[in-house]
């Protein structure tokens, strides 16, 4: 999923890559949201809102990546979003947790996912991955 790095934080990784600018991780723990329009680099999307939950973004955790390329991480554990509205959830967004939340990176869903009112929507472990290479 979130395979697409922000178009501001590629930036600040360039500026400490060249020594430029120190870099500054992000303020754990990482934050799932759900979209349901189109991400991009720039442009969040529509997040989700309202429901029964109500809805909120959910604590994401990540194994530490793989020696493999691309580079891998994935979901450490279940990410449950409980009594969701109705809507059909095609994108997610990254976001760290600092005081007004940094979105990170993005993706599209593998297929979208339509949720009647009132329903649970989960990501099983393994099932959110981030990747950095080709």
């Amino acid at each position: 999923m979130p395979s697409n790095i922000v178009q501001t934080e590629l930036q600040n990784l360039l500026a400490a890559w060249v020594g430029q600018a120190g870099y500054t991780a992000p303020t754990q723990p990482m934050k799932l949201a759900l979209a349901t329009t189109t991400t991009s680099s720039t442009a969040a999307g529509t997040e989700v809102t309202g429901g029964a939950g109500p809805y909120a973004r959910q604590t994401i955790a990540f194994t530490a990546p793989s020696a493999a390329t691309p580079s891998v991480s994935t979901n450490t554990g279940v990410v449950t979003f409980a009594g969701m509205p109705a809507c059909t959830v095609t994108d997610v967004n990254l976001y760290d947790s600092a005081g007004s939340p940094a979105r990170k990176a993005f993706g599209a869903l593998t297929a979208s996912k339509v949720v009647n009112a009132g329903d649970t929507l989960s990501f099983a472990i393994g099932a959110v991955s981030v990747s950095l290479g080709n």
